[in-house]
């Protein structure tokens, strides 16, 4: 209330002074130009000067509060767009839950520009794309994707590459991977893919230089990748000689597949299946008395009944001396089936036909079986023993689980009123 009553005192004594001031001297104000003349006293002159400023801060209020309107229409439009684009992403994703590919690519694309998450939309829509077989829709959908988020380029190259690989386009997927791959080493998704790929190209090399990184990545089990360094290494001992010209001669062709042998991991060289690839290659070659020698060393540094057996299959240089050399090997191991059929085997190639037949009977008491029962049966065909290879069929057939069920045989006596 003081102030007030101050306030008021003070505008009073205000207007007073400047009423007083006015009364004696008006003053004077003469604006010209061009041939216009304004003439005026500097108080009003004042006064008009004040009220035009209040008139432009009142206009200028008005114009900033006409604004509002329009901004709230813009923000009500945007607002609108992101529903809509919400609502059509739902769809989207349910359409593509139920396998409706064309719609999940179309409501996904409408919307992704707007999406709270364009790369999802992006993605899942390039994938509903490529369920249509539309390759190139789902390169220009992913193509969009890079634009709107270059941070997640990891994202739609895995992408790529995942279409890529079920298209069929190895060779594409495997230089997306590898770029892949020199970024991240150790993303457990690009290694699984890459892996696959290359087994796709049969890139064993490849193969042979990634398993380091799924082993310690754990992407695959022990056992896993244990038989899939095996199959590469054979594989590329099968493909050594398959890389050559069609003349090589047979020496060269030796001494590459030997090489190929020598770059074998030395904790594989006594692999069965391995051992028997290249001796089975060695043989093609028309190099039994090499591959016997190699075999006879292998079976030194531990012992294999399935060696043993295809032992006695080889022809080296000195068939005595082969024999000989299996006999020692009986002293420790009298009791290998294996062995025995190779002695037999061994003793016909030496024209022991009295002991090939002992070794087979014993092979047979051991354990049945058919290649033991094939091998007597023949040599005794051989001899002229005719009735007791029949014998020893009905036998063979019986020990080696092959009998024949019985036969229904027609009533003779049927036959004969017939």
């Amino acid at each position: 209330m003081k102030r007030g009553l101050l306030l008021l005192l003070i505008i009073l004594f205000a207007g007073a002074w400047l009423g007083e001031k006015m009364v004696q001297d008006p003053g004077y104000v003469l604006v010209s130009y061009n041939s216009t003349t304004i003439e005026t006293s500097l108080w009003v002159l004042l006064l008009v000067g004040l009220i035009s400023f209040l008139a432009a801060y009142i206009l200028l209020r008005l114009l900033s509060k006409a604004r509002i309107p329009t901004t709230e229409l813009r923000h009500w439009g945007e607002r609108r767009a992101l529903r809509s684009a919400h609502r059509k992403t739902l769809k989207g994703l349910q359409a593509f839950s139920d396998g409706s590919w064309w719609k999940a690519q179309r409501y996904l694309g409408q919307a992704a520009p707007r999406a709270e998450l364009p790369l999802i939309n992006y993605l899942t829509a390039a994938r509903a794309a490529q369920e249509q077989g539309d390759d190139k829709g789902a390169d220009a959908l992913l193509l969009q994707a890079r634009h709107c988020s270059p941070q997640n380029a990891t994202a739609v190259d895995l992408a790529q590459a995942q279409l890529q690989f079920e298209r069929g386009q190895f060779d594409e997927c495997h230089t997306t991977l590898a770029a892949l791959q020199a970024r991240l080493p150790k993303h457990s998704q690009v290694l699984r893919l890459l892996h696959n790929c290359l087994v796709q190209l049969g890139d064993w090399p490849g193969l042979v230089s990634l398993i380091p990184a799924l082993r310690q990545n754990k992407i695959l089990p022990e056992e896993s990748l244990q038989a899939l360094e095996l199959r590469c290494y054979r594989q590329i001992l099968g493909q050594s000689l398959a890389q050559l010209p069609a003349d090589t001669d047979r020496e060269t062709r030796v001494q590459t597949l030997n090489r190929a042998w020598q770059d074998l991991p030395t904790r594989l060289s006594s692999t069965e299946s391995l051992v028997c690839d290249y001796v089975s290659q060695l043989i093609t070659l028309g190099e039994e008395a090499r591959a016997e020698i190699f075999l006879r060393d292998q079976i030194k540094r531990g012992w294999n009944d399935s060696l043993v057996r295809i032992y006695g299959r080889l022809q080296g240089e000195n068939a005595h001396k082969q024999l000989e050399i299996a006999r020692k090997w009986q002293q420790d191991h009298p009791d290998s089936a294996d062995l025995l059929l190779t002695l037999g085997r061994l003793s016909m190639r030496n024209e022991h036909w009295g002991k090939a037949i002992g070794f087979f009977e014993q092979s047979i008491a051991l354990q049945p079986g058919a290649d033991a029962y094939a091998e007597l049966c023949r040599l005794l065909q051989h001899l002229g023993e005719h009735d007791r290879v029949a014998t020893l069929l009905q036998e063979g057939l019986r020990a080696t689980g092959a009998e024949l069920p019985s036969l229904p045989m027609p009533d003779k006596s049927a036959s004969v009123n017939a």
